[in-house]
């Protein structure tokens, strides 16, 4: 009689577990449909990352300016560049921030867009982190209060002196402008605005 009890707890224990644990299933049908709809948000986003770089590759190519899309987003390389150990921002840079804030407030107002801040070789790390996030702010600085673009929308992150970051590997000084830059990153396109009819 023990065992016969023994064995119908364990059963229904059993069956407890195999009920409850059907409650956490998905069915088919559902999980296809999840998925479908992940790709169509995978293909609206990768759309509107085409359709922004393509924008930008238009845009800029009277500038001295690299265009990459990497990863669904767009990275604008080397628009602006620095003197040696300072952070302001060049007028001949201007131009380009006030074409690429067009782009971005006209177009894409959801945009999420990453200035970094990069320096050459000179100086100690910290002091270069520093550095790299002073051009960096400069620059979203211009973006936001001349560009337009949305305050909650421009970060800024300094890579220093970075070895894996430098375009001039080790080089400071004269002849290091590359190295002391700022890029912009549009992390999300967002979905494009309509065009006006005005």
């Amino acid at each position: 009689m023990r065992s016969y009890r023994r064995f119908a707890v364990v059963s229904l224990g059993a069956l407890a577990v195999a009920i409850g644990g059907c409650q956490g299933y998905v069915k088919k049908a559902d999980f296809d449909s999840t998925v479908n709809e992940l790709r169509a948000s995978d293909q609206r986003q990768q759309q509107q990352i085409d359709s922004l770089s393509q924008q930008m590759q238009q845009r800029f190519a009277a500038y001295d300016a690299k265009i990459a899309q990497m990863q669904g987003r767009v990275r604008v390389d080397a628009i602006s560049h620095f003197a040696f150990d300072k952070a302001d921002l060049r007028d001949e840079d201007k131009p380009l921030l006030d074409d690429f804030a067009k782009v971005i407030a006209g177009n894409y107002p959801q945009a999420m867009v990453t200035v970094e801040g990069f320096a050459d070789a000179a100086g100690s790390s910290p002091y270069n982190l520093r550095l790299g996030r002073a051009r960096a702010q400069a620059v979203r600085d211009y973006l936001v209060n001349t560009g337009g673009l949305a305050a909650d929308h421009v970060r800024v992150v300094s890579y220093g002196k970075a070895e894996n970051r430098q375009v001039l590997k080790g080089k400071w000084g004269d002849g290091a402008e590359a190295n002391r830059r700022v890029t912009l990153v549009v992390d999300f396109a967002g979905t494009q605005a309509a065009p006006s009819n005005g």
